[in-house]
């Protein structure tokens, strides 16, 4: 059985009318995330464009997730929320966004466009920088044709306890801060679950055609993957923007991290197996490619020149010292946006080397696991 509350002394949905009464509504899906529910909830409300309606969807949950989001709904000062109980999602973080975005469509007369402009999707373990929503709403407005403004995704933690969880921390934050600065940014591939901001035509639009926002199976692994593709898929366009920025938790441990990437990855094997070669899909099939041959030549080829140089002598291989200079150079450049420290580890090379191993396990992992495994369903 779900229920929900609207905050004490506010008016219900059902009581306003008019068009376009909300300009932005955030949805917030929360899973057991009674340690950061708060400081997510607290981030929206200290935007600088301030939400006009938030709404929590608790599912699944057995901490005090459900508390402590009433504890923010309750709080007079903050922006008007929500929160619903939904106790039995079979349906994952797609459920749990349908969930709360059919209960929105019934509190605005059934269809989005009514009385709702945006939507913005957000984890609740992620904190978003306080212009995000304004950014955002500017970004989108550029362009009648943009269904949707993904965030850049910066990693956030201080909380590292010895110096591998140090080390593997700091290259998550690293590999964040190089993908925000490498993605595709007119017509971005995929839109980050952790901050994505929805023109709600967009959105209608996949409702009327496939009666779904957020595709329903318990095998969808990476529904912010598959969103992205069916938008571009009903015709709209999508990009990411730098200044809309996103700080996402990181993984403390090896086993959570190679747990988190083997779902990332393994669920966008799904979807491009399920979709096969498109004009939408071919970007991340080639780069899911060049991936495994770029570790295959750095861990394979590369390590094998650097033995022969030992053995033969360093000054007998040009070519090495060539390809060698270009390992420490680029990869320094591509993350000087994060400071001299992420230059300095990246030019250092072993680091990135070590990290790669385990980025190319993962990968390969995911990929033979999508072909022999199935995805569990949640009970």
């Amino acid at each position: 059985m779900s229920r929900s509350r609207h905050r004490r002394g506010r008016r219900s949905l059902a009581e306003f009318d008019g068009a376009a009464l909300y300009d932005t509504v955030i949805l917030v899906p929360a899973r057991n995330e009674e340690v950061g529910v708060l400081t997510s909830l607290d981030s929206l409300a200290r935007q600088s464009r301030r939400p006009d309606l938030i709404v929590v969807v608790v599912n699944n949950s057995t901490d005090r997730t459900e508390e402590f989001a009433r504890q923010f709904a309750d709080d007079e000062s903050t922006p008007q929320t929500v929160v619903l109980n939904f106790e039995d999602n079979p349906h994952k973080k797609a459920g749990a966004l349908n969930y709360g975005l059919n209960w929105l469509r019934e509190a605005v007369g059934g269809r989005l466009t009514n009385t709702v402009r945006h939507v913005l999707v957000m984890d609740a373990d992620t904190e978003l920088h306080p212009k995000f929503i304004e950014r955002a709403r500017n970004v989108i407005a550029s362009d009648p044709e943009l269904g949707g403004v993904s965030a850049a995704c910066l990693g956030r933690t201080d909380l590292w306890r010895n110096p591998w969880q140090r080390y593997l921390l700091g290259m998550q934050i690293i590999e964040y801060g190089r993908a925000a600065n490498s993605r595709y940014r007119r017509d971005v591939h995929t839109m980050s679950g952790a901050g994505s901001f929805y023109r709600s035509e967009a959105l209608q639009s996949l409702l009327d055609w496939r009666g779904q926002v957020f595709w329903e199976d318990h095998r969808n692994l990476v529904e912010d993957y598959e969103t992205t593709l069916a938008l571009k898929e009903s015709g709209w366009k999508v990009t990411a923007n730098q200044l809309c920025i996103a700080y996402t938790d990181l993984m403390p441990t090896l086993r959570e991290l190679i747990q988190q990437r083997e779902r990332w990855s393994r669920g966008t094997v799904d979807t491009l197996r399920g979709r096969g070669w498109t004009k939408f899909t071919w970007h991340s099939i080639t780069t899911m490619i060049l991936g495994l041959i770029g570790a295959a030549y750095i861990l394979g080829w590369g390590s094998t020149q650097l033995v022969v140089a030992a053995k033969h002598g360093f000054a007998q291989q040009p070519l090495f010292w060539l390809l060698f200079s270009f390992w420490i150079v680029y990869p320094a450049l591509r993350v000087r946006n994060l400071g001299w420290k992420a230059m300095l580890v990246e030019g250092l090379l072993i680091p990135e080397l070590v990290y790669t191993v385990v980025r190319t396990y993962w990968l390969v992992s995911s990929i033979v696991k999508s072909y022999v495994t199935r995805v569990s369903a949640w009970k």
